[in-house]
């Protein structure tokens, strides 16, 4: 019989702190085929969690919505579309996508608060949760970058933001948005705004004004990525290497805070 949701996340929790306890220890390579097995329950838990479902939705990637509005709760609407993103993103453009994608109806002013709550709730019980909404970190001081989500579990080197790291992010968000509406039967009016709103920042990515297609979008997103991509993640891997060294599990998801330090030459 099938792990009941409960089960897998018990099962999720024990795990993690497997994983937490092989780094610290320095063992790459248990933590790696650890972080496999992390994934694959995830993955498990997912599907347990679509049996909850008061009614099924119409394709695996599309939340299920009741009369208009969304019965699935806040965090997970957000989960949903930085998921679809895959990269650190502002509340603004999370209800965008949200919104275009999935037919919801997300408000961003309701996000402000979204990450000190899931700080808190990881304070006071440190992974009790399968995943956290948490901080994209700067590259140079480790601190939470001011206004941008990000899913506690990506890989740390993804949440960390270096000079290159929001033009990269944004081409990468593109493409993820483009290939998903690539392969919908029609694309409607909101989620064909929503491309376009990428498409004309990006060169040669438009057919025109306000008209964009997926597949012109992604050529021209992973051009301009070949170019900076490389330089952007061997700044954001050595960030990340500090990070896991300097910084406790809370920092490392919420981001270090700095404080000030008295030297000898204070009175």
């Amino acid at each position: 019989m099938p792990d009941s949701v409960e089960e897998l996340e018990q099962r999720i929790e024990s795990l993690r702190a497997a994983v937490r306890q092989a780094m610290s220890a320095g063992d790459r390579p248990r933590a790696n085929a650890l972080k496999a097995e992390l994934r694959a329950l995830e993955d498990a838990w997912d599907e347990a969690l679509e049996t909850l479902a008061p009614e099924p939705a119409e394709a695996p990637e599309t939340p299920v919505h009741r009369d208009g509005a969304s019965i699935l709760p806040l965090r997970e609407q957000v989960h949903g579309a930085l998921t679809l993103l895959a990269v650190p993103a502002a509340p603004k453009l999370i209800a965008q996508v949200y919104n275009a994608c999935f037919g919801g109806d997300i408000n961003s002013a309701k996000l402000t608060s979204l990450r000190r709550d899931e700080e808190r709730s990881f304070r006071s019980a440190p992974f009790a949760r399968p995943y956290y909404l948490c901080a994209a970190l700067t590259a140079d001081r480790l601190a939470p970058v001011r206004g941008l989500l990000a899913i506690s579990t990506w890989q740390l080197d993804r949440r960390i933001i270096g000079a290159l790291s929001p033009r990269v992010d944004f081409l990468t968000a593109a493409v993820s948005i483009a290939e998903h509406l690539d392969r919908l039967p029609t694309i409607d009016r909101g989620a064909a705004r929503l491309l376009w709103l990428f498409a004309e920042n990006i060169p040669g990515a438009a057919d025109g004004i306000g008209n964009a297609k997926p597949d012109t979008v992604i050529r021209a997103a992973r051009a301009e990525l070949h170019t900076h991509q490389p330089v952007d993640r061997s700044h954001r891997e050595a960030a990340a290497a500090r990070a896991r060294t300097q910084l406790d599990d809370a920092d490392r998801l919420f981001g270090s805070h700095l404080r000030s330090v008295r030297t000898g030459t204070d009175s």
